[in-house]
């Protein structure tokens, strides 16, 4: 072959390479969507990329800092069952619908103030709250669960967030009581559209791909509705009821925060530990010094957990509103992790007290081992000190899109409502 050949195919490589992804997508062909969740997360662990839509955020955010060496822990008291009720859940799910389908139709989100009053979600009762990318398919029905929200905007970065969200019909408009502002998918992740917190709808949720059996654990923090009255601390105002990250407790959370019979969280004046610990927003994790072989764990799928609690944590981003303890995890056209779990496991993610089971026995292990990281804060995530993981492997941030990023402005260019407050479906 002439040299000056050889020369121009090498030059022709790069822009092969470039046309091979964009010729799969105009086909239609796409590997399935576990399979995609799969290798990011492998490649994620291996420390050479991040998939952004599988594990977002920047590599300090929050939810992907792992629990520092210099973590100060303060005893939860979480007790085994919340209630001191039988037919508390433990755990529960708090599902969230997260969507990142950019290139869906955009869809609108009609305000309805039904939000969980019992009332019928599908009708909106105002008016236009935003747009977002939503497949026609998608649908939402009536409950009164959380459903806080996270959708990818067309710019495919932009995160717009809402709560509750519902869609009772394929095509039809959506609605919600309130959105929040927009996050970006390459920032710190923080805010979002847990109304009892403020706190990300996707960044700390258990994602379809993760917790599967022969997988690594999951390698980020987890989040967790709490029964407030049972476990958090009795705050006298408003400013004390939440800690950071959190932006804000819930609007009743004087009066409600604290007030069960027996909580030993609720006494102001009780010094070890010290009730102020337990708030909307703490961090809890296992102790690092703790050994999980010695909690008598009888699930494989108990031990992967653990090992998430030890070395990442859960922030506590809503009040469960009953006597349970629920965990987020996604809900989306993908998919939901729910189905997930059943298929994997071969038992329900959702366990009553009185069912007894090793799952169930397992979480209530789990969070009686949980302490709050005291120290957790804005210079000192995860407590400080010497990560104990490695961080997670820098964004690659995309080129931008100047018209894409115009038409996300435009879909979340609508003012925000103030943050409205959640409870989890009941049960």
């Amino acid at each position: 072959m002439p040299p000056h050949l050889l020369t121009w195919m090498l030059a022709l490589l790069p822009m092969l390479a470039m046309l091979v992804p964009l010729a799969s997508h105009a086909s239609g062909a796409a590997q399935p969507a576990t399979t995609r969740h799969l290798q990011a997360n492998a490649a994620t662990q291996a420390g050479a990329t991040r998939n952004p839509l599988q594990a977002p955020f920047a590599s300090d955010s929050i939810w992907n800092m792992p629990i520092g060496s210099g973590a100060q822990y303060v005893h939860a008291r979480l007790p085994a069952v919340p209630g001191n009720e039988s037919w508390a859940m433990m755990p529960q799910l708090d599902e969230e619908i997260i969507v990142l389908e950019p290139d869906a139709p955009m869809t609108p989100v009609r305000l309805s103030d039904a939000a969980w009053s019992g009332k019928d979600r599908c009708e909106p009762t105002g008016g236009f709250l935003l747009e977002v990318p939503m497949p026609a398919d998608f649908v939402i029905p009536n409950s009164k669960g959380n459903n806080s929200a996270a959708f990818l905007a067309p710019d495919g970065r932009t995160l717009l967030q809402a709560q509750p969200l519902t869609r009772c019909r394929a095509g039809g408009v959506a609605t919600a009581l309130v959105q929040f502002k927009p996050v970006d998918l390459y920032g710190d992740g923080r805010h979002g559209a847990h109304g009892g917190s403020g706190l990300s709808a996707i960044g700390g949720s258990l994602r379809l791909g993760e917790l599967r059996p022969g997988g690594p654990p999951p390698r980020h923090a987890l989040k967790l509705d709490l029964y407030g009255k049972d476990v958090f601390y009795q705050c006298q105002n408003q400013a004390n009821c939440f800690r950071w990250p959190a932006y804000k407790a819930d609007s009743g959370a004087v009066g409600r925060y604290g007030i069960g019979h027996g909580n030993i969280n609720s006494n102001p004046l009780r010094k070890n530990p010290p009730p102020f610990a337990m708030r909307m927003g703490a961090l809890l994790a296992i102790p690092a010094k703790q050994d999980l072989a010695t909690l008598g764990l009888e699930t494989k799928v108990g031990q992967m957990l653990a090992w998430t609690l030890q070395n990442y944590g859960a922030y506590v981003v809503d009040d469960a509103g009953g006597p349970s303890v629920a965990i987020s995890a996604e809900k989306g056209p993908r998919g939901s992790f729910r189905q997930q779990f059943r298929q994997d496991w071969g038992f329900d993610f959702e366990q009553r007290v009185r069912n007894n089971t090793p799952w169930m026995r397992d979480m209530q292990r789990l969070i009686q081992a949980l302490h709050v990281v005291d120290n957790n804060s804005p210079a000192t995530i995860g407590g400080g000190g010497t990560p104990l993981q490695p961080l997670a492997a820098p964004l690659q941030e995309p080129a931008t899109n100047t018209h894409r990023a115009s038409e996300a402005s435009s879909a979340a260019s609508h003012e925000t409502r103030p943050a409205a407050d959640a409870q989890p479906e009941k049960n």
